[in-house]
């Protein structure tokens, strides 16, 4: 099949969603344009500031559009490409945003409160602390594993078969992204400057944008640093702590901005590459239902695809970050349903560029998910007349922004779930000890080394649960939203087939894990630090979401009863 063909129509289902589904879930939850958000009412200039719509819309996209779109897509296609497409669209529009759109409308509707302090609201001070505890743990393993990545992506070196370390082939151009990296945070610094001292908004925020992305982009082509993993490793991590507690309007917002016309730029190389050479989808339309490399199609499919279908990561961005920057409630649908769908399209966009990348017997590209996709973008800027150094560097630069963006986010929402799972009820009269796990300078310091320990001792070993975790943060976040709207008197019927679709995928997969690492146990085939740390970890998951879906069922039976009275 053309990909020109799936690309079009990926574009009319995606935007009729927004157009149609979109626009009638605001209406039955009930938006109110004239309504003090969070962000005017507790404006703190660091984590409550009121932005303009469209800049809350790319701090978004830019915080969910990590990794999970581009690898989760093209691993999946190994199950065919027909049946990741159809979950892509599906899971993105009757799935994905709506979760992102209620974790964001809940929060603003909840003094701009996290799904951590929502929960305790709502169903109870035990179903918090579960709550907030996952997903501090949750965001250490991301913050070691796009960490992991983004340094291995600028690492101007590579290891012989021989062992000794040499330059790599790509060294100038990852260098050059590491350089554009950081000029890029200087002129994002610069711009967030600008903006509070001028408050630049429309076209004049838009070309001041524009031309720091474009200078930080020709600036960084031609210094690139050359230096190791280890030297962009700290380089990382000290990003992300500033990242972390530095105001959003000073740091992360005109970053995201920025960021977006990158994503944007490539989104446009690729779906104009795809327009004028409308290569054929070369991987197989469907390979059955097994795979013998990621296992039955249920549940693995669903878990896979992820962040292009639906993540319960999105949710904590919408309620850790977004949620207390929204100006006006009219804003909140671009924000929450219409930067799921793009980011949707985007996971449409990686499957169609390894699909042309594919033989055209349907053998895959070799590579990794992000090779696949930068060459094959790169090699359609290339067709364009763009020399290879420029398509190269611009290609890196976006692809490690897939995962810095990701990850300066989950440092800060790690940060602030750490301090909410120490927080009292009273921080006046709260103990020393409470007041400095409560501190956003010490809650940082301990989540981000915590972090860095784990990308040293081996996070790979629990990463294949990340997928399963992933999911169930998904799941807890929709029967969240189920009792939120029930309490409060908001139509939830549109939730109900997701929640229970993402329950069944969530356990089938956690349940299917816990009975292979039980069996290579019993085999004598695994070792503690890997198999036997999966399966303890796969235990508590399924408590958590057994705990967590129990008391919210009992909660969720309160408020009917009182309903119906």
């Amino acid at each position: 099949m053309n990909t020109l063909v799936i690309v079009l129509i990926a574009i009319v289902v995606l935007v009729a969603a927004y157009t149609l589904y979109g626009r009638w879930i605001a209406k039955k939850w009930g938006i109110d344009p004239t309504a003090i958000t969070p962000a005017v009412a507790k404006n703190d200039g660091k984590d409550y500031v009121p932005t303009n719509g469209w800049t809350v819309f790319a701090h978004q996209f830019s915080s969910i559009a990590g990794a999970g779109p581009v690898t989760g897509a093209i691993q999946a296609a190994a199950f065919g490409w027909l049946p990741v497409l159809l979950w892509i669209l599906i899971g993105g529009v009757f799935f994905g945003a709506v979760t992102d759109f209620g974790a964001l409308y809940a929060s603003v509707k909840n003094e701009g409160k996290s799904l951590g302090l929502i929960i305790e609201k709502y169903i109870g001070r035990l179903g918090r602390k579960l709550f907030l505890l996952f997903c501090w743990l949750f965001t250490l393993l991301v913050i070691a594993a796009f960490a992991d990545m983004v340094a291995g992506t600028f690492n101007a070196y590579t290891v012989t078969e021989a062992g000794e370390t040499v330059l790599a082939e790509t060294a100038k151009s990852n260098g050059a992204a590491g350089s554009i990296s950081l000029i890029f945070i200087g002129f994002a610094v610069v711009l967030g400057l600008i903006q509070k001292k001028f408050e630049l908004k429309g076209w004049k925020q838009t070309v001041v944008g524009l031309v720091f992305t474009v200078a930080a982009l020709a600036i960084g082509m031609m210094l690139p640093i050359t230096a190791g993993k280890d030297a962009w490793t700290y380089i990382t991590f000290i990003y992300i702590a500033f990242a972390s507690v530095l105001p959003m309007w000073l740091l992360k917002q005109p970053r995201d901005y920025m960021t977006t016309f990158m994503f944007i730029g490539m989104i446009a190389c690729a779906v104009l590459g795809l327009f004028m050479a409308h290569p054929t989808m070369n991987l197989p339309v469907y390979t059955g239902f097994t795979n013998e490399n990621l296992g039955t199609m249920f549940p693995i499919l669903f878990v896979t695809v992820a962040c292009g279908a639906v993540s319960g990561f999105h949710s904590l961005v919408s309620s850790g970050t977004s949620s207390k920057t929204v100006a006006n409630e009219k804003d909140m649908l671009k924000v929450g349903y219409g930067a799921m769908v793009l980011e949707s399209f985007l996971a449409v966009i990686a499957l169609c560029v390894a699909g042309a990348a594919a033989a055209a017997d349907g053998t895959a590209a070799v590579g990794t998910p992000f090779q696949i996709f930068s060459h094959g973008v790169a090699g359609f800027m290339e067709s364009f007349g763009i020399p290879v150094y420029v398509a190269q560097c611009f290609m890196t630069m976006c692809v490690s922004a897939l995962a810095l963006t990701s990850l300066d986010a989950v440092a800060r929402i790690g940060r602030m779930s750490f301090q909410e799972l120490f927080l009292p009820d009273d921080m006046e009269n709260a103990s020393g000890a409470q007041k400095v796990l409560c501190n956003p300078y010490f809650s940082t310091l301990i989540t981000l080394v915590c972090g860095y320990v784990l990308t040293k001792i081996g996070y790979a070993n629990i990463w294949p649960l990340f997928g399963s975790a992933n999911q169930l943060l998904s799941a807890l976040v929709l029967i969240t939203l189920c009792v939120f709207m029930k309490v409060t008197g908001r139509s939830n019927k549109m939730l109900f087939p997701p929640l229970i679709i993402m329950l069944c995928v969530t356990f089938t997969a956690l349940v299917q894990r816990t009975i292979g690492l039980v069996k290579a146990i019993s085999a004598g085939s695994a070792t503690f630090l890997v198999e036997g740390l999966q399966l303890i970890i796969a235990i508590l998951l399924i408590a958590l979401g057994v705990t967590i879906v129990v008391n919210s069922l009992r909660q969720y039976n309160k408020a009917e009863k009182s309903s119906a009275q």
